[in-house]
């Protein structure tokens, strides 16, 4: 398979999400219902949220639904998790999509509809083909100290197995900043046309 279809096919995978995939990483699952919501970031932790603001913060401004730009655009329709809540709207930079991640370049910058017919960010994620990951490194990756999350194979989506990583840098998520379901963000306000 090449990494370009699999790119496209994990992204356009991520809108057929709507239950749990468990899928342990740094104790907590999938859907973050170990992640207390009483944990207090620790200073790696926070350090990455930093990181993750810095290099959207460029994106705090951005309310059309045309996107951020700058190679971003808008893969598919907002992607909600039912009772988990949701992902939002992923704006995919497809050049990023190389098997290698750099915390200034997310591949994906996370956005939420708002009522107003606009969208806010909330956060990036990072993602990264397993297969060409493994290639080149001898564990799975982190991004400063956070381990992403595998989906392995067999899995829900059909593909070969991949690496994500969600940061929920500008919105609060209750349970974890690094869980790929936010409970607190909604689709109900996205207007596919």
């Amino acid at each position: 398979m090449q990494f370009g279809r699999f790119t496209r096919s994990v992204v356009g995978a991520l809108v057929l999400s709507s239950s749990a995939v468990l899928v342990r990483a740094q104790g907590h699952d999938h859907v973050g219902n170990t992640m207390s919501q009483s944990h207090q970031p620790t200073a790696q932790e926070g350090a990455l949220v930093q990181a993750v603001r810095q290099a959207t913060e460029r994106f705090k401004n951005v309310t059309s639904v045309s996107g951020p730009g700058e190679g971003y655009e808008l893969a598919f329709g907002c992607v909600s998790g039912g009772d988990f809540g949701a992902m939002g709207l992923h704006y995919v930079n497809m050049s990023l999509v190389d098997g290698e991640m750099d915390v200034t370049q997310p591949e994906i910058v996370l956005f939420e509809p708002t009522p107003n017919g606009g969208i806010r960010i909330t956060g990036a994620d990072y993602l990264i083909d397993a297969a060409a990951w493994n290639a080149k490194h001898p564990g799975p990756p982190q991004l400063m100290g956070q381990l992403f999350h595998l989906f392995d194979k067999p899995n829900r989506f059909g593909l070969e197995p991949f690496y994500t990583l969600h940061v929920w840098a500008w919105k609060n998520n209750p349970n974890g900043t690094f869980v790929n379901w936010n409970p607190d963000v909604s689709c109900d306000a996205f207007n596919a046309k």
